[in-house]
């Protein structure tokens, strides 16, 4: 069996699985910015919104930093995988970008 992955024939975001005779493409995680295999733990270097954690790369939960993320009254964050959302408190909605009492 010839290693075809050794002429890296994949795109930056994917890693090369040798089989024999042949080879294949794989997407890296989402939490990865290029990779040498499968999983958040072989990544080259994190995503936005990601950081390297016991050797991985995890997701940074931005609702938990010191300096607030959602700033507007009335407004909670929700973390979301590599970024936040900032969505009106429970009893408001979104009214033209301000959240109003329902």
């Amino acid at each position: 069996d010839l290693d075809e992955c050794t002429a890296t024939p994949c795109k930056d975001h994917q890693y090369c699985l040798n089989t024999d005779g042949s080879f294949s493409c794989k997407a890296c995680d989402a939490s990865c910015i290029g990779c040498t295999g499968e999983g958040s733990d072989k990544c080259k270097t994190c995503a936005s919104g990601y950081m390297k954690e016991d050797e991985k790369c995890t997701d940074i939960d931005e609702c938990n930093l010191p300096e607030k993320v959602c700033v507007k009254e009335n407004q909670d964050c929700v973390n979301t995988p590599g970024s936040y959302k900032c969505v009106c408190s429970e009893g408001f909605e979104d009214k033209d970008g301000t959240c109003v009492q329902t």
